[in-house]
């Protein structure tokens, strides 16, 4: 089975940015592009909140024009996304990509993500739905489950593209994020693109041993790469470097497998997501 970049739209304000960087890893990746468009119908009619005293003729006629107004309503919607899916392969083909593909299913996103996994190369998606609260600081829901979900890198991207100049991946010298180094020194997603790996802590043996390991297997691929090791707390120190540097991608490791269910108050990958300006590649 061909795996793709498969990118999330829905009719947030973030689905323009969805577009550019899908299409951008697209052609990076020489990877095929399909555009995905999931209706949530939630059924609208609550037989529990019809039983008043109303008469049986009453709720049977009440019950059937509810059903219909759902039955209108999916309508609807699946209209508005196969315009949406028209509209993004429009721009895809713009951008470059030969052959956009689109597909739209009934359900939930994490859902049918989970049926699709397989699929997947790179899943881009918006740091928020349509449904979600506009406030810069909060992550929807649907970026939070499909990321405790999917064992698939995850490309959460802003409102607006720009093409990637700088990647920094956040190191800590763990399982995750040396993979994540490995990733990058292969992946043709970053060629040409300069590479800074960055460790928060104190300047010891052993972190400067991770760190120089990093630079090599990154350098020794092709890969311009710099590196630094920052004392201070996690978050604001990334975020410090990443504004004095100028970085336009980040890449970190998602969250382990003991946070299943929920987002854990004040975890990095947490903090960094709800701050960020920039795309963040999210590794599994």
């Amino acid at each position: 089975m061909t795996e793709q970049v498969m990118a999330a739209i829905d009719g947030s304000t973030y689905s323009e940015g969805v577009s550019g960087y899908a299409a951008w890893a697209s052609l990076a990746l020489d990877a095929p592009l399909i555009f995905l468009h999931v209706n949530d119908n939630h059924p609208q009619t609550a037989e529990a909140d019809l039983t008043g005293n109303i008469g049986l003729g009453a709720r049977e006629h009440l019950l059937e024009e509810l059903s219909q107004l759902d039955e209108q309503r999916a309508k609807v919607a699946q209209e508005q996304g196969r315009l949406m899916l028209t509209a993004a392969k429009e721009r895809a083909v713009e951008d470059g990509v030969a052959e956009p593909a689109t597909r739209q299913r009934n359900g939930t996103l994490v859902e049918t993500l989970e049926e699709l996994q397989d699929e997947i190369r790179l899943l881009v998606m918006g740091k928020r739905g349509e449904m979600a609260h506009q406030d810069g600081d909060h992550l929807g829901t649907n970026l939070e489950r499909v990321v405790r979900t999917l064992h698939r890198p995850i490309l959460m991207v802003p409102e607006a593209y720009k093409t990637p100049e700088k990647v920094m991946l956040a190191f800590d010298g763990g399982k995750t994020t040396r993979k994540g180094v490995e990733m990058l020194a292969r992946s043709p997603l970053f060629d040409g693109i300069p590479v800074h790996v960055v460790i928060v802590g104190a300047e010891t043996g052993d972190n400067r041993s991770q760190l120089d390991w990093a630079l090599k297997t990154l350098r020794d691929a092709g890969h311009e790469a710099e590196g630094a090791i920052r004392a201070g707390e996690v978050e604001p120190t990334l975020h410090a470097y990443q504004e004095e540097q100028g970085i336009d991608l980040l890449v970190m490791g998602a969250y382990g497998h003991s946070r299943i269910r929920h987002l854990l108050v004040g975890s990095t990958t947490t903090e960094m997501l709800r701050k960020a300006t920039n795309p963040v590649l999210l590794l599994r």
